[in-house]
């Protein structure tokens, strides 16, 4: 018996270890664009409306391929599903430096697809092959995930420039840890000699009927609006605050480094209740609190109110994860996650649209701060139902 608890002790290490390079995987190819942007642009010849598609781009193929991640986790199987991802994910950084705009575009594409098959279908592979561990497991999810965003980002220009690997070099530095990750994940497909969904997920409910599984959607659309809203317009709000560029940067780093306290912290509260209510009334109320210092012109109080929106951001970002494990079964854990990560992603992309419109007819950046406490009082007030212990 002791052998054989060693050896399923063994075996789980080894999942845990492949979920965490998995989630170290999902953002630095993204991340790591938005500071090259300059030189990318100078070297190809870009037009500002091009490079500025090269970011919105993943967001796009995220949203899109969403909704198919799960129909490949049932014909696969999750585990060779996320396999998949890792695959195309290397392919893509590989092909997106080879020549010139053509391949930049097409392997951003390829990585944003296998970044999505990945993110949609660790959350039921998760919930499958290790239940106990929902909470911290997502936990560790989410964190390693915000984690080598931040990294992505920071590291990126010194690669470029420091140690003379130019953008090129810079966005193809990830290839190596997206290798590990698939050396390490190979043992979990051959545990499972499987071809057909080797989790035993068949069925499922249609998601799209169901009111709860669209208010988990919106509700994670909604996080990822402020996040994506936040990431494009802070840095100029801040600005005709009397902040710096370098002031505005560092808050920024600040909200991300408190968010992987949030996003640590948030499932573990989660899985301890029966519901989630208050958990979530209680981000949206702390999101608004952050919110309205950005009208003050102190200082002070808007570095302690992003401290506060930060670590929301985390928070509900493995909130939205942690219940869509909880508030589903079976197949249709994979099914959610796709609805609700597709929602998510199309609202990322419209959010920094809808606040350069509005920017552009009221020339006044108070607009970006309306819109953040409306997306926190829907946020919740969403909270309220789908922090509810029913299931979808």
């Amino acid at each position: 018996m002791d052998g054989l608890q060693q050896k399923k002790g063994r075996a789980n290490g080894l999942l845990i270890l492949g979920i965490i390079l998995v989630s170290f995987c999902l953002r630095p190819s993204i991340t790591s664009v938005g500071p090259l942007i300059p030189m990318i642009r100078e070297d190809l010849d870009l037009s500002n409306a091009w490079a500025g598609f090269l970011t919105t781009l993943p967001l796009l193929t995220f949203a899109t391929f969403s909704l198919f991640s799960s129909a490949i986790g049932a014909r696969l199987g999750n585990v060779r599903a996320i396999l998949l991802g890792l695959v195309l994910i290397g392919l893509g950084v590989f092909v997106r430096v080879q020549a010139g705009p053509v391949l930049l575009f097409l392997g951003t594409g390829l990585t944003g697809i296998g970044i999505v098959i990945c993110n949609v279908l660790l959350i039921p592979l998760i919930k499958v092959k290790l239940p106990h561990k929902i909470g911290i497991m997502t936990s560790i999810y989410t964190t390693g995930m915000s984690l080598f965003a931040a990294v992505g980002t920071g590291v990126s220009v010194p690669l470029a420039v420091d140690y003379n690997l130019g953008w090129r070099g810079s966005l193809l530095f990830w290839i190596g840890l997206i290798a590990f990750a698939i050396v390490v994940w190979i043992p979990q497909v051959r545990k499972n000699k499987v071809k057909g969904p080797d989790e035993g997920l068949t069925g499922g409910k249609n998601v799209w009927k169901s009111k709860l599984a669209w208010q988990v959607s919106i509700f994670m659309g909604i996080q990822s609006m402020m996040f994506f809203t936040l990431i494009a317009w802070l840095p100029d709000l801040l600005i005709t605050k009397g902040f710096s560029a370098g002031q505005a940067g560092l808050l920024m780093s600040l909200m991300q480094i408190v968010g992987l306290i949030g996003s640590f912290i948030a499932p573990l509260v989660a899985v301890k209740f029966d519901e989630q209510v208050k958990t979530s009334f209680g981000i949206g109320t702390v999101y608004f609190l952050g919110f309205l210092t950005l009208f003050t012109q102190s200082e002070l109080m808007i570095y302690i109110g992003l401290t506060l929106v930060g670590f929301c951001l985390g928070a509900s970002i493995s909130l939205v994860y942690t219940l869509i494990g909880l508030r589903t079964e079976g197949a249709t854990t994979a099914r959610l996650s796709g609805m609700a990560q597709s929602a998510g992603y199309y609202l990322a992309a419209l959010g920094p649209l809808i606040v350069g419109v509005l920017f552009d007819i009221f020339q006044n950046w108070n607009i970006l701060i309306l819109l953040m406490l409306l997306c926190a009082v829907v946020f919740g007030l969403l909270g309220t139902k789908v922090g509810k212990n029913v299931k979808v």
